[in-house]
């Protein structure tokens, strides 16, 4: 991989950028059969990318019935696993060939810093393939304890199909997550991406064909939630859907599987994460840049974001100089294929009307906006807002308790221990939560206490591979991305009981 990413870099690759923007079913690119699009916008300039194939419930019908078709033939399902991960690695190394290719499409069309996706998103997207390809044949089942008469054996089994229905705010590194484990379990997968962020799972989906993943293992289907969403999640040869989005939406999924043939469901959902700062931290310059850097990634735009500041009011000032300091020299905003910009547009008008909605509606409440709380950059005719810090917000605010999804941070602060954790565990959601203290002993007692999926000790993390990601309470549940814990729910355990003699 040649590819380095300077302004001159970008600018000769766009030239040459061409959109795949049609559904990919059965190892080709096909219309909606309706013959239907919708646009894809660049958030940055409001401006139509492509039309993309807006495919529906016969569209679905046709993926899920060529990847039933596949799985039944075996095509993926019973190759050797040492053949599936030599498929898989070549498909993560044209994941990385195409680097910056795959970069531009993705922050043309979400409005993401160039910076973050070439060099963390894409090369996530191909580790996360890459290390599960490395999974295939080192896995083993199992012979259970059983008496000396019978011998009993414990097998993981592809389930089959599976549906993926990504979110727009991460669509290659989420591509990847799901794409990781199901495939090298054996299944057979229809991607449903999100509609504002098509162009990039399709592109990838290409590679993974050219890599040598048979016709009809890896489909996509581009198109609005409420059609192409809603048909894989009540398609009765779906055997499970894997969703991250919001828990609005989560909600749905378990409704059509209820309704339908009760189909797993594997739920990621949304966030109000804490980040506790207790008052013996000494380098308060290194826990302001991952405050803001949890707080503002991507734009506020994730679901493991660091919505709530929850600090000491003893070094809450201090804290707080620090934080803007370094918003002000280091977080530059503007347009996302700029190298040097560090935040970039919202993802669409009504998202980022939604945000301003919050902003004012606190403002409105008294409440103080440290710096931020409005719309910039609208000469351009995208879709920018400041990174906004309200202060001694209280814990029953508005802001301190939805899941704004933009660079919203409200900092509240506290006097003990206790009333920290009360703080951190009173929300509805508990995806992850970032705990800041030199104190071991506190460290231990207060991540144990902290309900959250990921708890990050002095960082903002989110793990790496290695580890399993998800929530409690109403951040997701039903298995785990990430890690060989994300392999369980895309398989079956089969268990054969034979009676020897």
């Amino acid at each position: 991989m040649t590819d380095t990413l300077t302004r001159d870099a970008i600018a000769q690759k766009i030239k040459r950028l061409e959109y795949r923007n049609m559904a990919f079913i059965d190892g080709h690119f096909v219309p909606a059969r309706s013959g239907k699009t919708f646009p894809t916008l660049n958030p940055a300039t409001g401006e139509v990318l492509t039309e993309v194939a807006a495919c529906d419930t016969e569209d679905v019908d046709l993926a899920v019935k060529a990847a039933r078709r596949a799985f039944d033939l075996g095509v993926w399902s019973r190759l050797a696993p040492a053949e599936r991960k030599a498929i898989m690695k070549r498909f993560a190394d044209l994941i990385d060939e195409h680097r910056l290719e795959l970069a531009i499409l993705e922050s043309l069309e979400a409005g993401k810093p160039i910076g973050e996706c070439f060099n963390v998103d894409i090369p996530d997207t191909a580790n996360t393939i890459r290390w599960n390809a490395e999974t295939a044949d080192k896995l083993y089942d199992a012979v259970a304890p059983t008496a000396p008469d019978v011998v009993a054996t414990v097998r993981r089994e592809p389930l089959g199909v599976v549906g993926a229905v990504l979110p727009w705010n991460f669509p290659a590194m989420m591509v990847g997550w799901k794409l990781g484990p199901a495939l090298v379990t054996g299944n057979c997968v229809i991607v449903k991406p999100a509609q504002l962020t098509s162009l990039t799972t399709i592109r990838i989906a290409e590679l993974g064909h050219q890599a040598g993943i048979p016709a009809g293992v890896l489909n996509v289907v581009p198109g609005l939630g409420s059609t192409a969403g809603q048909a894989l999640g009540m398609h009765p040869d779906v055997d499970l859907i894997a969703f991250t989005g919001s828990t609005a939406v989560g909600r749905r999924f378990l409704e059509y599987s209820a309704a339908t043939n009760l189909k797993r469901v594997a739920l990621e959902l949304g966030g109000k994460n804490p980040q506790v700062v207790m008052p013996d931290v000494s380098d308060l310059k290194t826990v302001a840049s991952n405050v803001l850097a949890s707080a503002f990634w991507n734009m506020g735009e994730n679901c493991s974001a660091g919505s709530r500041l929850i600090v000491h009011r003893s070094i809450k000032d201090a804290l707080l100089d620090e934080m803007l300091v370094q918003l002000e020299t280091e977080w530059k905003t503007g347009d996302p294929l700029d190298p040097e910009v560090r935040l970039g547009a919202l993802i669409q008008k009504d998202h980022m009307d939604k945000v301003l909605g919050f902003i004012d509606r606190a403002k409105a409440a008294g409440l103080t906006a440290l710096t931020g709380g409005e719309q910039i950059l609208e000469e351009t005719g995208g879709y920018f807002v400041a990174p906004t810090i309200f202060d001694d917000v209280p814990t029953d605010a508005e802001i301190a308790r939805e899941e704004i999804f933009g660079p919203v941070l409200a900092v509240i602060p506290f006097d003990t221990e206790d009333e920290a954790i009360a703080i951190a565990n009173d929300t509805c959601y508990g995806l992850a939560a970032s705990l800041w203290s030199d104190d071991l002993s506190t460290v231990h007692r207060m991540s144990a206490a902290i309900r959250a999926g990921t708890v990050s000790v002095n960082c903002f993390s989110e793990g790496d591979i290695t580890t399993p990601f998800g929530g409690y309470k109403q951040s997701g549940f039903g298995g785990r991305d990430k890690s060989v814990y994300a392999h369980e729910h895309y398989t079956e355990l089969k268990t054969t009981w034979i009676k020897v003699g």
